[in-house]
């Protein structure tokens, strides 16, 4: 599916973009901000490699691989999102005194 494809090189290019801005950065609570949104590019990215891998190939095998990716990519993407909502008001309160 060429959807699924695309969504799979649109997540790696974020998490790629996510992690240059975070080697870019000084502050702390922003670059544990920065990584967790690349976790969360990550997980999304494992998501839908095994969601691909599922519909293209038939094997037992591929659906076993495509079944563990899943698991992985949504274990991620929560753990993400977990230390996003952590991370986002100390990011801005450290913003806030930097000023």
């Amino acid at each position: 599916m060429p959807v699924l494809a695309i969504l799979t090189v649109i997540s790696l290019s974020f998490y790629v973009f996510y992690k240059i801005k975070y080697f870019r950065t000084k502050r702390p609570m922003e670059r544990s901000w920065i990584s967790s949104k690349s976790s969360i590019s990550l997980g999304l990215f494992v998501f839908f490699f095994g969601l691909n891998q599922m519909f293209l190939n038939r094997s037992t095998v591929a659906l076993i691989v495509g079944v563990v990716f899943i698991i992985t990519g949504c274990l991620s993407i929560w753990a993400g999102y977990k230390a996003y909502k952590y991370y986002l008001p100390l990011a801005i309160k450290e913003s806030e005194n930097a000023r």
